[in-house]
Parts: C-alpha cells; structure tokens; sequence
C-alpha cells in the first residue's frame, strides 16, 4: 500500500454509445487539428528561417583579400546583427574580374537578398545599382558619388542607395605634396593606378597637373593585379624613380605593395593608414577599418528599417596621416619637422 491511506479503485470511464455520436464527432475533429499540426509546425518553422535577414555581400576583389570583415560585422553587432545568429551573409567575390560583377549583382537579387553591399569602389556600387532599383544598398567609394551619378545629394542620396564616400581621388594631389615634401630630391616620381578603377583618367590628369606644378617629372604605371604590380615595380626601378604615389589600388593588395617599395627601397605613400603600420612609409587617408564598422552600421539600420533615401551618405570625419620614422630610418630618410607636427601618429 502506498502512504497515506487504502489504494482507491479507478472506475473505467463510460463508453460511447451509439446515440454519443456527438461525442466521437469531437474526437474526429481533434485527431484532425493534431494531424494539420503536423503539417503545419514544419511550415511555421520555414517560415521563422526565412525570417533571418540576409545580406548580399558584393565584392570586386577576393575572399583572400578581402577588406576589414571584422569590422564591418562589429559595425553590425551595433545594431544588434551577429552572423551565424539573427542574420546570414552571401558573399560573392569578383576576383579583380570587374566585368563578373553584374552577373553576381543579378545573382544575389534573384536570391531575394533584404540589402546589398557593395564592396571594392564605384564598380561594385554600379553594377549592384544595375541589379536593383528597389533593394537596399549600401556601397563605399573613393570619388564624389553625387558627380558619378550613383545618389541625389550626400544629404538625401534618394532612391535605394546610400553608403560612404571617401573622396579619395580630390586627396591624391596632396599626397604628391606631401611625398615631394618627404623626398624633395626626387625628380622623376611614379603613380601606381589601376587602369580599371572609373576613378582613374581623373587621377591621372589631376597628379600630372600637380606634378607639372611641383616641377617633377611624372612616370604613370598602371596596374590592376597582383602581376601588374610586380611588373611596374620592375617598371619603376628600371627608370630610376625617387618615389612612388599608390592611388586607385585596392587596399588589399597593400601588403604587396609595401613589401615591394621595402624590397626596392622605394619610399612610397598610400591612402591607407595600415600600410603605414605594415612597414610602409607615409599614409595619408581615412582609416579602413573605421570605415567599414560605420557601413556594417549603415546595413544594420537598413535591416532595422531605416532607408537608404534618408539615410546621409558618410564622409570619414578627418584624414590620418601617418608616419613610419623606422622605414624611414632605413631609406636614409630625414623626416622634415613640418610632416612630424602635421602628423596624427608616428611610428617609431
């Protein structure tokens, strides 16, 4: 016996009988909903999947030098965004093929993608904005993307596009400054482009003028991949060039770039601060990494529900000059007094 008493009897419960016809009737129906449910919850559970958002992630360079991923996905775990988790990414890589783009724009807009971002210069940006008139896309440029016709206005781009813009090209005569600054005794200085960027004949015609100003001669290579760029190197040094102004080149291909101005002793300036601190010698620009966290951001506010028509395109707040004093030292090189207190940071 169990504790607290007699066992009690359990009286089977009454039978249905032919005039509880109701009674069965309710049955039926409850193995019914039970059944539907079966059907039902698998479907719900789809449909809560395809809730995540997804991101289309356009680039026009390669996995394997891709720009600052980790900060573009802090830039969305600001917004509450972390992949893997509430959120997926399709990525597709263009390998420096720019005319691959359009199809892998169309590509991600056939999946459905709820915003597009288009990665690696005006390329990208067109090719996504060739895609779709109504996806939202954010998009990071070196140039004025009002002149290039990609947005209305910085403060209302209008239409499903918005982004950064670095005006990265109006900053490349300075750097001619600056490098002549730097090496006044060079008298041939070389402009490393990539003949592919829309940015480029623009550059060109702007450093030559600055150059014929500055009274240097101006020896322009063109270069738009890893091969290119050891054949201009070679280029370079075969006519006996004091200096070399990067412009136009993807920041991914920066650690090529400084291995080979270390390897040639060519002093060199970028527009990326982390060339600077990989060994190059000068850099004057925006920093890449706090770009790219400020348009993970800019997604995330998307897929918040923000819209790209109200929705400012950015400009990096101020440029950072840079100075390594170490590769100087071993270029034989005396930083003037006049770049060390314009610089933001010295490496020493």
């Amino acid at each position: 016996m169990l504790p607290g008493g007699p066992r009690r009897r359990i009286e089977p419960a009454a039978r249905s009988t032919p005039d509880a016809d109701g009674g069965r009737t309710r049955r039926r129906d409850f193995l019914s909903l039970i059944g539907a449910g079966a059907f039902v919850l698998p479907r719900a559970l789809h449909a809560q999947q395809k809730a995540m958002p997804v991101i289309g992630f356009l680039s026009a360079t390669s996995s394997g030098r891709a720009a600052p991923l980790a900060a573009f996905r802090k830039g969305l775990s600001d917004t509450g965004y972390v992949e893997g988790q509430n959120l997926a990414i399709e990525y597709r890589w263009a390998e420096d093929h720019y005319e691959r783009l359009p199809a892998l724009a169309a590509d991600l807009v056939g999946r459905k993608v709820d915003v597009i971002f288009a990665s690696g210069g005006d390329v990208s940006a067109f090719a996504a904005k060739g895609a779709t008139s109504t996806i939202p896309i954010v998009f990071t440029v070196a140039g004025d993307p009002v002149e290039r016709g990609l947005v209305a206005s910085l403060a209302r781009p209008g239409g499903n596009l918005t982004g950064v813009t670095g005006f990265a090209s109006e900053l490349v005569p300075k750097r001619l400054e600056l490098l002549s600054e730097l090496v006044p005794q060079a008298r041939v200085v070389a402009l490393l482009v990539n003949p592919n960027s829309p940015n480029a004949e623009r550059v060109m015609r702007d450093v030559q003028e600055a150059a014929r100003v500055k009274g240097v001669q101006l020896l322009v290579l063109k270069a738009g991949s890893e091969t290119e760029i050891d054949a201009a190197f070679a280029t370079l040094v075969q006519q006996h060039t004091g200096a070399l102004l990067v412009a136009t080149l993807a920041s991914s291909w920066r650690e090529q770039l400084v291995a080979l101005a270390s390897l040639h002793a060519v002093p060199a300036i970028y527009p990326w601060r982390e060339a600077t601190e990989a060994g190059g010698l000068i850099s004057c620009g925006s920093s890449i990494a706090a770009v790219y966290r400020l348009l993970g951001t800019y997604v995330g506010k998307i897929l918040n529900g923000a819209t790209p028509a109200d929705l400012p395109v950015q400009q990096p707040a101020t440029f950072e000059l840079v100075v390594n004093l170490k590769t100087a030292k071993a270029l034989g090189l005396a930083v003037p007094p006049s770049i060390l207190a314009r610089a933001d940071e010295v490496i020493e």
